[in-house]
């Protein structure tokens, strides 16, 4: 049986980019983009494990490799599946923290989105008290062996929060100094193809 590579973009990314990573493995791999069409974690949960289950069984091992939204997508929906390791590129790993964050930018309380329900942001994204409430009650618990590249200067997730996640989840951490949230930069991707040789 042949090994799979499964990867996982961020919010706006695309599936395609899994070609990206085919020069890390050899014919063994199959590289496999997940095209997801999941915007609220409850739908995710669903997708993301039926389509686990649909392919699992074909391969030997399985590794994953998702960035950002696709990375909180994958924690809270494939924790009890059958993932030899996970790769993961600037993840979200609190997205009650995320959300609070964006509310205190927005000068948004917690009264005003549960009346409001919805609340649009300066910055084009939609404040909702349903996935709020939804990713208070939905903790991770995250037990795959987990390499996490974390840029520096990253807008969306804290190094505290980073720090808190690896610490709860044995993952291991690696910072790229100057680094950000979307690694595009030539610097960048030439660091992250390092991490990427180093520990997949």
């Amino acid at each position: 049986m042949k090994n799979a590579i499964i990867y996982i973009p961020g919010k706006g990314g695309s599936a395609k980019e899994a070609e990206y990573y085919r020069k890390f493995f050899n014919d063994d791999f199959d590289i496999i983009g997940f095209d997801y069409k999941s915007k609220n974690p409850w739908d995710a949960k669903v997708e993301f494990s039926n389509y686990f289950d649909s392919i699992i069984s074909k391969y030997n091992k399985i590794i994953l490799i998702a960035n950002s939204l696709g990375a909180y997508f994958t924690l809270i929906s494939l924790a009890d599946k059958k993932i030899e390791k996970a790769m993961l590129t600037s993840p979200i790993v609190d997205m009650e923290r995320l959300i609070l964050d964006m509310m205190i930018s927005e000068n948004v309380s917690k009264e005003e989105l549960r009346i409001k329900k919805e609340i649009e942001t300066s910055f084009g994204e939609i404040l909702s008290w349903e996935y709020l409430t939804y990713v208070i009650k939905d903790t991770i618990n995250w037990n795959i062996p987990t390499e996490v590249l974390y840029g520096e200067n990253d807008t969306l997730t804290s190094i505290d929060t980073i720090n808190n996640f690896v610490k709860k989840t044995n993952a291991n951490l690696t910072i790229m100094s100057g680094g950000e949230h979307w690694f595009h930069t030539k610097e960048q991707m030439e660091f992250l193809d390092k991490w990427f040789k180093r520990y997949i």
